[in-house]
């Protein structure tokens, strides 16, 4: 669990307390911490387009790679919890000159593996290849654009998804503001 100081190696949320992010870490130590916020969601396949609320973590143990948490629920127009919805968790691996490989796996049976960049304030990552367990939905493609704004505190984050035969199109899309600290 983030966080937690009886463990003798705990996660980190913040670059400033202990341990110190390795130094692949660098490009991404803005997104340290947690975030919450609310977004929209639509796809062809669906009846009618939704709105969501969404927490996601980003931590580290001082190696070159982050644990990523997240987890979202279906909101009604006043912003209420309706119920559960996507929950997925997983790490990105920081490699030399702002590359990243990141693994992804979700509860429904699908397991993502995905490769980009960190440019400035974007991390872009795009699907190298996705894993289904035999009941899983068909999904075939995603695409994750996570862009720190606000001088970092606020993270817009756009999902696209190639699922049951369409094609790598918008699914999701929220703005998340950083909720606290390690």
């Amino acid at each position: 669990m983030p966080g937690s100081a009886h463990l003798p190696y705990p996660d980190s949320l913040d670059p400033e307390n202990p341990p110190a992010p390795h130094p692949l870490l660098a490009p991404v130590t803005g997104l340290l911490g947690t975030w919450t916020g609310e977004g929209r969601g639509e796809y062809p396949s669906l009846e009618s387009g939704f709105s969501y609320a969404q927490e996601v973590s980003f931590s580290h143990d001082g190696r070159p790679f982050l644990r990523y948490e997240a987890r979202a629920w279906i909101v009604d127009a006043e912003g209420a919890p309706v119920r559960p919805a996507a929950r997925e968790s997983g790490w990105w691996r920081l490699q030399p000159e702002g590359r990243v490989e990141a693994l992804v796996t979700q509860p429904t049976g699908i397991t993502e593996v995905l490769v980009g960049r960190v440019e400035g304030p974007l991390v872009d990552l795009a699907t190298d290849r996705v894993a289904l367990t035999p009941t899983a939905k068909d999904v075939t493609a995603t695409r994750r654009r996570y862009t720190l704004t606000d001088g970092g505190t606020t993270l817009e984050f756009r999902h696209d998804l190639a699922a049951v035969g369409l094609p790598l199109q918008h699914h999701l899309g929220a703005v998340l503001r950083r909720t606290g600290k390690d």
